[in-house]
């Protein structure tokens, strides 16, 4: 499968090498060193040139990683919905973006405490342009998604992209975590983007595209942080869409939104796995016959899944009572929740910046109105 070789992650055959060639790499050693602060590095050293899989790297190296990323910056990781995933079985997960790295690696963390396929994961290529970090992405099975090129290019690479994901689910029995839009959300906003599930059609085999997307297996997944780590360093480019401007990304800000949303305080966290999408696509098949209104009436199904399953919290209740100068939601959160949130907002942006200050209590509290839609009151 030579045509994937520009996208795909590494094989295990190509691992070992892999990691003798970063082992000594400064960031290796700060990353094992906040891992196993008490291991000393010849001894993680020696483990990691033993490593002959992805499976294993992820195992006994990133799964003990990301524990230490809870331990110091949340109050811990809950889900539910996992249950109704089957042993042995791949799924596509489309999920809603709010963090670049731990989205799918806390998905992937849960996935394997239920014994569950982990995934094969998109990320930009724009997130990997150091040579550390696109190693570190193909040990960790992700797969690149090809940013900047031209429109002949672009169709080009989302037809390759498209068959291998297909490829990966119907034939590699990899399970796929994609996220439903290109980029985080910035304003708590969760929507599909119908682009998303064209790109995936252009991998269909079949007469009918539903019956294509059936056999992918599509799970809704929704993730929520009680805080997000990185919500300050989205007002700005928030700001530019207010003000109808291109926003212009500083260099190396990919990297420092990749570390904040790692290293920063999130509080609780919680995934929601989605039904498999099957009784649902088989609705759209009989009702539609016209591809455009089939993928619109998918993305839409994908809504509502992941936005009655988002998990609210507090910081959810208190930012739309500040927004809406209300107390409808009094009750779902205490009067020290509400200091400790307004005090975050003052240390983190400028009072005197109404749009930021808009941006941010926005981002909280639009999940709260999105939820509204589902819900005749709202259950904390």
């Amino acid at each position: 499968m030579q045509k994937f070789d520009a996208i795909r992650p590494f094989y295990d055959s190509e691992i070992n090498d892999a990691i003798l060639n970063v082992k000594n790499h400064p960031m290796m050693k700060a990353m094992m060193g906040f891992t196993f602060p008490d291991v000393a590095d010849a001894v993680w050293k020696e483990q990691l040139s033993k490593t002959h899989s992805i499976r294993d790297f992820q195992c006994n190296f990133i799964y003990h990683t990301i524990q230490k990323v809870l331990e110091k910056s949340s109050d811990g990781l809950s889900t539910s919905g996992f249950e109704k995933l089957e042993k042995g079985a791949s799924y596509l997960f489309v999920s809603n973006h709010r963090d670049i790295v731990l989205d799918t690696t806390l998905l992937n963390v849960a996935l394997f405490e239920h014994g569950l396929v982990m995934t094969a994961s998109a990320i930009g290529d724009n997130l990997v342009q150091k040579d550390f970090l696109n190693v570190l992405a193909k040990l960790n099975r992700n797969f690149l998604v090809q940013r900047g090129l031209s429109p002949r290019e672009m169709l080009q690479s989302s037809k390759n992209l498209a068959e291998y994901i297909g490829y990966l689910v119907e034939h590699e029995n990899r399970s796929v975590w994609i996220a439903q839009r290109e980029g985080r959300t910035k304003d708590g906003n969760d929507a599909t983007n119908p682009g998303v599930l064209k790109m995936l059609a252009m991998g269909s085999d079949e007469a009918n595209l539903m019956d294509y997307f059936k056999k992918l297996k599509i799970v809704p997944v929704s993730i929520s942080y009680e805080y997000d780590p990185t919500d300050v360093l989205k007002i700005p480019q928030l700001i530019a869409e207010t003000n109808n401007e291109v926003y212009v990304k500083e260099k190396n800000e990919d990297f420092m939104t990749l570390l904040s949303g790692i290293m920063g305080q999130k509080k609780r966290i919680h995934i929601h796995i989605g039904d498999v999408l099957d009784q649902e696509i088989d609705t759209i098949k009989n009702e539609f016959d016209n591809n455009n209104k089939q993928i619109q009436a998918l993305a839409q199904v994908i809504d509502d899944s992941i936005l009655s399953s988002y998990k609210l919290w507090p910081t959810n209740y208190i930012a739309y009572d500040i927004l809406y100068k209300t107390e409808t939601y009094a009750k779902y959160y205490t009067e020290n929740e509400k200091s400790l949130f307004e005090r975050r907002l003052d240390m983190r942006i400028d009072a005197e910046n109404p749009v930021a200050l808009q941006g941010l209590l926005d981002m909280y509290a639009n999940p709260v109105v999105n939820k509204l839609k589902y819900n005749n009151e709202l259950k904390g």
